[in-house]
């Protein structure tokens, strides 16, 4: 007779459980989350698509321009765009 808490036994804790133990039947009928709910899966899973997503690339400055934006800590790849956008006119 193992406990799994104080004084309870675990015939006792099986006997209360909204959660029983998994048989090979229900093994044999499960379906993943996605089949059974698809839409929910589509908007549970990462994060939301943007409208207009954000791409990744390498650019190279100048060692003083990057200490200038990190400097004012988080956000500075954001505000390097924020700043390009400006130069271009596309604000």
């Amino acid at each position: 007779m193992s406990t799994t808490r104080k004084d309870y036994t675990d015939a006792d804790m099986a006997a209360v459980s909204d959660n029983p133990e998994w048989t090979e039947a229900d093994f044999k009928n499960a379906k993943p989350f996605a089949e059974v709910f698809p839409e929910l899966a589509r908007k549970l899973r990462g994060r939301p698509k943007s409208e207009a997503p954000k791409r990744q690339v390498t650019l190279r400055l100048d060692a003083d321009v990057l200490e200038h934006f990190r400097a004012a800590g988080p956000g500075w790849q954001s505000r390097i765009n924020a700043d390009l956008r400006k130069l271009a006119g596309l604000e």
